[in-house]
């Protein structure tokens, strides 16, 4: 079997491609439907990045402290009980990471029309997952040269896209300073909700969890990884955000998701605007591939400990868990050709702000029930980072409850499902490691 360790550099490249897939590019034009405050809108980016950085802090700690693959999986199981570590497993890998890759796939087919206009975006959103899924098969090796390069190619994309804004000429005026009122609107509800959209687009900053166990020195590239492409991210996000309310009026961004479409035809002109959707398209192959790669690990990590779901832990010669991968893919697919990943989306967030949460406040509860466990890497300004990311996360929760009731609901249900599977697996269980 093949050598099944990846760098710090790849394992940074995965946390940057998860976070940077097509939220950024859709969610301004939702977000200036309710708020219109320049201050208010780029603090939104920046409390996201904040607040991902906090998370992604405390699972880098977890991390080298519980090394394994699985992520929110392995964390849960093994701090509270294994049934709410498998509830966890669940969502992630029924919706949590088939359904962004869904949507990626689709904007991918969507945004490629230009360069292919008489290929069928859903033609072209298929044969984007089956491409990445078989590269990855191939092994690991493979699959990592594939990351970095398709990771190298979206970040030049929106590095050159951002430069090109700051040397735009017709600039709309911003007003950045705070004004009286900007306060309140960021106490305000729609300012709650708008944030877990953008926390959907940072989602991925606990990217390098995952794959713990595929890391070489874990303990000192696993939080380097979750650090610096977070924050790297947050960077990006914050420019890239400046840049779609400098580039075009708000009245024509508003209720708009292909923002990164309109801001590239004011920058670009009309067959510039084209290239910019075309380029965005590009970008997502990375965002596919890194979700593709992590999403079948958490499936393995699950099989590996439950003996009846053994089969989908099975790896080829190449190290590879192939039959997580070809599951995963045709969930994908499954999810393109009825168009319902749209649908599942909405609820989907609650319960990975639930499962996250669980495993911020676990690492609190690992420090009580286990002070003496070796920690290569412990959390900056503990208990505060923490404390920053429940506090505001359940304040998303309780949000979302109120505003979005009936989504909320369906996705605690999906959660507690997962319950059900795990009572239909336990009895032959093959024990956590």
């Amino acid at each position: 079997m093949t050598e099944t360790k990846i760098s710090g550099v790849t394992a940074t490249n995965i946390v940057v491609a998860n976070m940077i897939g097509t939220g950024v590019f859709v969610s301004l034009g939702f977000q200036v439907i309710a708020i219109r405050s320049d201050f208010a809108i780029m603090a939104l980016w920046l409390i996201g990045g904040l607040l991902s950085l906090c998370g992604a802090l405390c699972y880098a700690e977890l991390a080298v402290a519980l090394p394994r693959l699985g992520g929110e999986y392995n964390f849960l199981s093994r701090i509270y009980h294994p049934a709410v570590g498998f509830m966890a497993g669940w969502i992630s890998i029924s919706i949590g990471f088939p359904a962004p890759i869904a949507i990626a796939a689709m904007a991918f087919g969507k945004y490629f029309l230009g360069m292919t206009p008489s290929v069928s975006p859903l033609f072209l959103s298929l044969m984007l997952v089956w491409i990445v899924t078989v590269i990855h098969l191939i092994g690991l090796r493979v699959g990592e040269k594939f990351q970095n390069i398709a990771t190298v190619i979206k970040i030049a994309l929106i590095l050159g896209l951002i430069i090109a804004g700051i040397f735009f000429s017709q600039k709309q005026p911003l007003q950045l300073a705070p004004q009286p009122n900007d306060f309140g609107v960021m106490l305000s509800g729609p300012f709650a909700v708008s944030l877990i959209y953008v926390m959907y687009s940072y989602s991925g900053w606990n990217a390098a969890s995952y794959i713990t166990a595929e890391v070489r020195r874990p303990e000192r590239n696993v939080p380097w990884a979750l650090l610096v492409g977070t924050m790297f991210v947050t960077v990006l996000y914050v420019l890239l955000n400046w840049v779609f309310l400098i580039a075009a009026p708000v009245s024509e961004l508003s209720g708009q998701p292909q923002v990164g479409l309109i801001a590239g035809q004011h920058i670009f002109g009309p067959i510039g605007g084209v290239l910019t959707s075309d380029l965005i398209s590009l970008g997502l192959v990375a965002s596919v591939s890194a979700m593709s790669w992590i999403g079948s690990r958490v499936t393995k990590s699950m099989a590996d400990d439950f003996s009846r779901l053994r089969f989908f832990g099975r790896v080829n010669q190449q190290g590879t868990p192939h039959v997580a991968m070809l599951l995963q893919a045709l969930i994908v697919t499954a999810l393109i050709l009825t168009g319902s990943f749209e649908a599942v989306l909405v609820y989907t967030q609650f319960s990975l702000l639930l499962s996250s949460f669980l495993t911020v406040l676990g690492l609190i509860v690992l420090r009580i029930r286990q002070p003496d466990l070796p920690r290569p890497y412990r959390v900056w300004a503990y208990p505060i980072t923490p404390l920053i990311f429940l506090i505001v996360t359940l304040g998303m929760m309780v949000h979302a409850v109120q505003e979005r009731t009936v989504e909320s609901l369906l996705g605690l249900a999906t959660a507690l499902f997962g319950l059900v599977i795990y009572y239909f697996a336990a009895p032959s269980r093959a024990g956590l490691v």
